[in-house]
C-alpha cells in the first residue's frame, strides 16, 4: 500500500487559502455561538440586575416588614418541581394595577432553620386591573408575564405573574415559576 505524502510546497495557493478559511471558520464557530448566546440573553440579564439592585435592602428579611411586605401562603413547594419559597407580599403594590421592575409585589425567601434567605421576587398584577387599561399582557424588560386564572390554589382573582430568580440560580431559567435549588425542607418547625 502506497501513501501519498503531500508537502506544503506542493499544495496550490488557492487550496491553501480554502483550507485556511475553513479552519478559521471552524475554530471561530464557538466564538460566534457564545457571542450570539450572550446577545440573546441581554434583556434577561438586565432584569435580573434591576431586581438585584432594587432588592439589595431586603437581603435582611427584617427590612421587608417596614417596607410593607408580609409573609403569605407559607413555604410554597411543588411535589416534583422544587419550590418557590415563602412569599412576602406587599398588598398595596399588588392592588395598584401596575408593574414596576424596581418595586416587585413579592419578595421570595427560602427558609433555612429560623432564618430567611432572599432568593428572588415575583411580580403580580390582578388581571382585571391590568386589562382595564392595557390590551396585552404585562412585560418587563422583554419578559412576558404568565396568566393564572381563577379559581386558583391561592384563592385570589385571576392575575398575571413573573418570577425572577435574581439571588438563587435556577437551572431551568431565571424566569420560571419553580426552582429546583430552593427547598422548604430546611425550615425549622
Amino acid at each position: 500500500m502506497k501513501f501519498r505524502v503531500t508537502t506544503l510546497q506542493s499544495i496550490s495557493l488557492s487550496k491553501a487559502l480554502v483550507w485556511a478559511i475553513l479552519i478559521a471558520f471552524v475554530a471561530g464557530a464557538p466564538v460566534f455561538a457564545s457571542a450570539q448566546a450572550s446577545h440573546d440573553h441581554a434583556s434577561p440579564a438586565k432584569l435580573v440586575q434591576i431586581v438585584r439592585e432594587a432588592t439589595q435592602p431586603f437581603i435582611d428579611v427584617n427590612a421587608a416588614g417596614p417596607a410593607g411586605y408580609a409573609p403569605a401562603f407559607g413555604c410554597v413547594s411543588g411535589p416534583d418541581h422544587g419550590a418557590m419559597g415563602v412569599h412576602f407580599i406587599n398588598g398595596g403594590l399588588v392592588g395598584d394595577g401596575t408593574v414596576d421592575a424596581a418595586h416587585p409585589e413579592a419578595l421570595i425567601y427560602e427558609p433555612v432553620g429560623d432564618k430567611y434567605r432572599l432568593v428572588g421576587v415575583e411580580y403580580i398584577v390582578f388581571a382585571d386591573a391590568w386589562q382595564a387599561s392595557h390590551s396585552a399582557p404585562p412585560m418587563l424588560e422583554g419578559q412576558a408575564f404568565q396568566f393564572v386564572g381563577s379559581p386558583n390554589r391561592f384563592g385570589i382573582p385571576a392575575f398575571y405573574e413573573l418570577h425572577v430568580w435574581a439571588w438563587r440560580d435556577n437551572p431551568n431559567g431565571a424566569f420560571v415559576d419553580w426552582n429546583n435549588k430552593v427547598s422548604c425542607e430546611k425550615q425549622s418547625q
